[in-house]
């Protein structure tokens, strides 16, 4: 979850949000890619996570990598970020350590700064003592065991969730996702980016399920993770059928923003616990407490960081559907989507693949990927077959956009992870429950080792 946003500025009207929004669009020469993934930090003695404040901890982390030139962004004299060249890194509620990765112009670019991350995380955290677990829900650690950092929004949050949904608290201490952040040329580009994307998530989920554990054994669903989003608070959340309908575009998505219920208000430092109050409410005054206060963009820009539906809408569009993993399927998500949005012929053979899907097909592929994963049967084929299609139509995307590294290689490369899952047909939670139940002796002590990040 983000740090403090720094757009400025009063709110004048409706209108000023439309335009912020709409800001996003830029020509296809500037469109550029921001890659986010989340590890669990563990002890590596214990295989529990660690506290903001422990030895090991998250703070000795934070202090470490900043011998890397990131700068400490700082809340209540703790450091709860650190940024450096349009990138940042923060904690989520139980510790998830995040980079939200700088926007670059191709996957070559975004793997190696994956990579520079890796290089950096891996010897601070080989000093203290901690390893970096790539999932996608906390394997075997309860709520009582996961520690919550010192972010202020965080103990609003963490009071609210339970009033709205039976998985918030899971949500937020015992997650982990990896998501790309892609641009629009124009308002129609943003709808028919954004259509593509809903539709599509659920397949990416299936290609990506790796949380099949839950507090030590098996869970009964290859996502928990996806199983955990389904019930956490359905006024932010969700497949937003509305996205499908006539009338969709900037007005449409802040008509619906300005509903949604917000958490707080940053001033001054600090967070004010507007939880359940809309936005709309509070840029017309009609929240007694807080009428004093000027409504900011910045303001806005922070509600919109606390919606989570499956694809999101800031001045560029996020694709939020997938499990957190190692360091090939980071790269290869970005890939995935990049082949698919960023080249002209892709994005409308996706169209001409879901434009005709209804609703209630959307979200009852949504409701059953969780537990099935490609088995999930989906008018004549399934999901794995989708997923096939999905990945022909991304892989002749990044060829025609011709991105090459210095060894004349093209993007595709990246998506080799993905075809060998949707090969062999069975997700990575499949092969990690084989495992499980084989050479693993019911015990997920290997898996610190066979899934460590680092």
């Amino acid at each position: 979850m983000s740090i403090p946003q720094s757009a400025s500025g009063p709110i004048e009207s409706r209108d000023d949000l439309v335009r912020q929004l709409s800001r996003g669009c830029r020509p296809k020469a500037d469109w550029r890619i921001g890659t986010e993934h989340e590890k669990f930090v563990y002890d590596l003695k214990t295989h529990k996570p660690v506290a903001y404040d422990g030895k090991p901890g998250i703070r000795q982390l934070l202090e470490g990598m900043q011998r890397f030139g990131w700068a400490p962004v700082s809340e209540g004299g703790n450091v709860i970020g650190l940024t450096q060249n349009g990138a940042s890194i923060s904690l989520e509620p139980g510790g998830q350590f995040e980079l939200s990765g700088a926007p670059l112009t191709s996957i070559h670019e975004t793997c190696s700064e994956v990579n520079t991350h890796l290089v950096q995380a891996r010897e601070v955290a080989s000093e203290i003592g901690v390893g970096m677990l790539g999932g996608g829900f906390a394997p075997n650690w309860t709520l009582a065991e996961t520690p919550v950092m010192p972010k202020g929004r965080y103990g609003i949050m963490s009071r609210y969730m339970p009033k709205v949904g039976g998985y918030g608290l899971d949500m937020m201490f015992r997650t982990c996702t990896v998501q790309v952040n892609l641009d629009f040329e124009s308002e129609a580009d943003m709808v028919k980016k954004f259509r593509v994307g809903l539709a599509l998530q659920p397949v990416t989920t299936a290609l990506f399920a790796n949380s099949p554990f839950r507090e030590g054994r098996p869970s009964g669903f290859l996502s928990y993770r996806a199983q955990v989003w389904s019930d956490v608070d359905n006024a932010r959340s969700g497949m937003l059928p509305f996205v499908f309908e006539d009338g969709m575009g900037f007005e449409r998505y802040v008509d619906y923003a300005l509903d949604v219920p917000m958490y707080f208000l940053y001033r001054d430092g600090k967070y004010i616990d507007m939880a359940g109050q809309s936005f709309r409410k509070f840029l017309n005054r009609e929240i007694p407490e807080v009428a004093h206060l000027t409504p900011q963009l910045s303001d806005w820009a922070d509600h919109l960081t606390t919606i989570f539906p499956e694809v999101r809408l800031k001045s560029f569009l996020e694709m939020r559907g997938t499990d957190g993993g190692q360091w090939r399927r980071i790269c290869g998500m970005p890939a995935l989507w990049v082949g698919i949005l960023y080249d002209s012929v892709a994005l409308d053979a996706a169209w001409d693949l879901i434009k005709d899907w209804t609703a209630e097909e959307r979200q009852a592929m949504r409701d059953a990927v969780p537990r099935q994963g490609f088995k999930v049967p989906f008018r004549k084929a399934t999901v794995h077959e989708l997923a096939h299609r999905m990945l022909e139509i991304s892989s002749a995307g990044l060829k025609r956009r011709a991105a090459l590294d210095s060894a004349g290689s093209s993007e595709d490369g990246f998506l080799t992870p993905l075809r060998e899952l949707v090969s062999r047909g069975y997700t990575r939670a499949e092969e990690m429950l084989k495992s499980y139940h084989g050479v693993w002796g019911r015990d997920l002590t290997p898996l610190f080792t066979d899934y460590n990040f680092l």
